[in-house]
């Protein structure tokens, strides 16, 4: 029997028949564990649609990747749920993902290599696109979780400006920076879907040649040798191709905003968390409860200062006059095992912003595993940064 291929990332352009989709899932997935049981019907027509098991669905139960009963998380489904199935996506079943979209992972492996971490916690999401599973999966992102499994997955994943699509009928896990996201094969899909999912989309206008930004040395950093290797080649590439490149000393205090992101965002995990973990704590996982307790511990005080530390770091994100920050997307490829899902540090900035981002593959490393390029516009400018996208694109990952 030939060996089967894990990866095939599908196109909303792709014409595939129901059954081939079926067919793809029931192949693939007792290999990947992308979805969970439960499956939703296929019709003749409309693309199948992946949906992260921390929103709701009509139909479908929804645990969050928890142990808790699903009553707890009964309500109204997602609106961008209900957008995107009037558009005639079809649920073709729940994702999986860390429990409570948070550090816990869930059993998903990746399609490039099954002994390594899909990332997360969007991981379900970004395996059934990576594995042609489905041609587009909805996620959501706090701090890393659209972007870095998109990286090691090696395929595309955008998290629009934070509240430009709504986040009703969602789990929340910390309201100042929970988004909603989307994983596809490639960037003209994730422009498709955001002409869905978010009320307000306007058509993009003609927006010339962006000017590239390369935050600080100290940010780089972050990232592993060989990763900041690749990204010299990426950056060279983008030169070589016209683009203008700045490097900047702007996330030169990377660490005080790692700092003042943690007291906000676990700060409000335990808030969201309160009355749950009061009445089911003995049923959250460990590193959950850790997160958890974490939270418990930062003041008020602390915590009021961490917001308007945020409402001064939008405003300078805001005034620096970059079109396109290029970052690497992750500190490396998708680390082996699957007890952890990576690190969200290249990404947490831009998260802290409420910045759009989008993440595009660019290569592999020498095992074969996906590298990502992470590109952020400027707050509320989605449809010019996925207009100048699929340009980046092209010359960071050229056709084979």
């Amino acid at each position: 029997m030939a060996q089967l291929d894990l990866v095939g990332p599908r196109s909303l352009a792709d014409p595939v028949p129901p059954s081939a989709w079926r067919d793809r899932i029931d192949a693939v997935d007792p290999v990947i564990h992308a979805f969970l049981p439960e499956r939703g019907p296929l019709a003749a027509d409309g693309p199948p649609l992946g949906v992260k098991d921390i929103f709701r669905v009509d139909g479908f139960e929804t645990r969050a990747g928890s142990a808790l009963p699903p009553e707890v998380f009964a309500g109204p489904e997602a609106s961008v749920v209900t957008r995107l199935r009037a558009a005639g996506c079809q649920v073709v079943g729940k994702t999986v993902t860390a429990e409570f979209a948070s550090v816990d992972p869930g059993p998903t492996r990746n399609p490039h290599d099954p002994a390594h971490t899909p990332g997360g916690s969007s991981s379900g999401s970004a395996a059934a696109v990576a594995a042609g599973m489905v041609p587009i999966a909805l996620g959501s992102q706090t701090l890393g979780s659209v972007i870095r499994p998109a990286a090691f997955c090696g395929v595309v994943g955008f998290r629009p400006t934070h509240g430009r699509v709504p986040v009703d009928g969602m789990v929340p896990h910390s309201p100042s920076l929970d988004t909603v996201g989307w994983f596809t094969a490639d960037v003209a899909s994730a422009a498709r879907v955001a002409a869905l999912a978010c009320p307000t989309w306007m058509p993009p206008e003609a927006a010339g040649v962006p000017v590239l930004g390369v935050p600080a040395p100290a940010y780089l950093a972050q990232a592993g040798p060989a990763a900041r290797a690749a990204f010299q080649e990426q950056l060279d590439a983008l030169r070589d191709a016209g683009f203008t490149v700045r490097a900047t000393d702007f996330l030169s205090d990377v660490d005080d905003v790692v700092r003042r992101m943690r007291d906000l965002n676990r700060f409000e995990l335990a808030r969201t968390h309160a009355a749950w973990f009061a009445e089911y704590g003995d049923r959250y996982r460990p590193q959950t409860v850790a997160a958890i307790r974490e939270g418990q511990a930062v003041t008020p005080d602390d915590y009021a200062a961490a917001v308007a530390w945020q409402r001064e770091f939008r405003a300078r994100f805001d005034d620096t006059g970059i079109d396109v920050w290029v970052t690497p997307a992750a500190p490396g490829t998708a680390p082996r095992g699957l007890g952890h899902t990576g690190h969200a540090v290249m990404s947490v900035p831009f998260s802290v912003a409420g910045a759009p981002a989008v993440c595009v593959p660019a290569g592999q490393d020498v095992a074969g595993l996906p590298w990502g390029v992470q590109l952020v516009g400027a707050r509320g400018a989605d449809e010019r940064l996925l207009g100048w996208a699929a340009g980046l694109a092209a010359t960071l990952a050229p056709p084979l």
